[in-house]
């Protein structure tokens, strides 16, 4: 599918979802009775302008007011989509108007309050910091005297207008209260490639630990390259793993893969992760990051001894979730693949809107623990 069509898809069922959201709104009577149909219907196109003016507006003389009409957009679409879950659960009660009719009005708009408040309990959620989730994992070939190592993973940052600066300072000062030794990233750093990016990159260099700062790239890292192919990652002072493994200290290795393989499939992902493995210290415990939650079994039976993850936001806005762990059956949380334990992380930050339902954002402190002496 070309860029040109991708766009004119999304616009129409964005559009769509505005036409069905206007025409619940228009048969509801408390709601013509507040205001009139004219300024419903302004209120809703101008809400659903908001987001893909702002993209255009960034590369215009006008760029400033961007950035306040993205904040606008994002929270809308988070908005609108819980207002149009909330209708349909209304449409089904009453099988779309063919039993209990004269109560579908009312029951419309008791939806729409439902919206309402989930919206903003899920901006409460989504305002609030990551949490820190905690997981000891042994790796059987870790050299008893890194036992003990700390690794803290985050994923999914998501800088831009959304969580800027001052967001991404607090989240590297909770990173560096956690003491790590190793810290990963996990992908989708950035959401785009603007001025305001940029403007993030000596904060960004700012996480520091001991023994690395490491990351692959994800997704939206794919789409932020510039014109000469660099994506802002590239300059963050941090080794980014693209298909390939470090040697962090002897006996311990870091392996990622980029993400714009995978997501293109210019390289299948079982000879993807191959290739990031092959060649390592023979019997050296290996970590191994890739952005999507995909491969793992092809990563265990190639002797990785951890696999660490992001991507799926653990479905960010109920109940998106649904949908996405249907794609993505390591959804979130601590799996078992063939031995292997795969952690995916549920995002750190937060993708469009700054919001969540039902749980908040996290940061994952991982302590690598040395097999016993004399276990087999």
């Amino acid at each position: 599918m070309s860029a040109a069509v991708f766009v004119v898809v999304v616009l129409a069922i964005w559009g769509s979802m505005h036409a069905v959201l206007l025409w619940h709104l228009l048969s509801i009577p408390a709601a013509t009775e507040l205001l009139p149909r004219w300024a419903i219907a302004a209120a809703v196109a101008a809400l659903g302008i908001a987001f893909p003016a702002s993209r255009l507006l960034a590369a215009t003389p006008l760029r400033a007011l961007a950035p306040p009409l993205e904040v606008v957009g994002a929270t809308w679409m988070g908005i609108i989509w819980l207002a149009l879950t909330c209708l349909l659960v209304a449409e089904l009660a009453t099988g779309f108007g063919l039993w209990a009719a004269p109560i579908r009005p009312a029951l419309r708009g008791w939806a729409l309050l439902a919206a309402a408040a989930l919206s903003v309990a899920a901006l409460v959620q989504g305002l609030r910091p990551p949490v820190v989730r905690r997981h000891d994992v042994t790796l059987a070939a870790l050299p008893g005297a890194r036992d003990g190592t700390v690794l803290v993973f985050v994923s999914d940052l998501h800088l831009g207008t959304m969580t800027g600066d001052s967001w991404l300072r607090a989240r590297i000062a909770q990173v560096g209260a956690l003491d790590p030794d190793i810290v990963v990233i996990g992908g989708d750093v950035f959401e785009g490639d603007g001025e305001r990016v940029r403007a993030m990159l000596p904060t960004l260099r700012q996480i520091t630990a001991p023994l690395g700062v490491f990351a692959v790239t994800g997704n939206h890292d794919e789409y932020g390259r510039g014109a000469d192919g660099r994506s802002p990652l590239d300059d963050a002072a941090i080794r980014v793993l693209r298909d390939e493994w470090v040697q962090i200290v002897p006996g311990l290795v870091i392996a990622g893969v980029s993400d714009g393989g995978i997501r293109a499939n210019r390289v299948p992902p079982a000879g993807q992760i191959a290739r990031a493995l092959e060649g390592r210290p023979p019997g050296a415990a290996t970590v191994f990051v890739s952005h999507m939650p995909v491969g793992a079994d092809v990563a265990a039976s190639l002797g990785a001894g951890l696999m660490l993850s992001g991507h799926t936001h653990g479905g960010q806005i109920w109940p998106f979730g649904l949908i996405v762990r249907r794609v993505m059956p390591l959804f979130a949380g601590r799996y078992d693949v063939a031995g292997m334990p795969v952690l995916v992380c549920r995002g750190t930050g937060t993708f469009g809107p700054r919001m969540r339902l039902w749980r908040r954002g996290e940061i994952l402190r991982v302590t690598l623990r040395a097999a016993p002496i004399g276990s087999s």
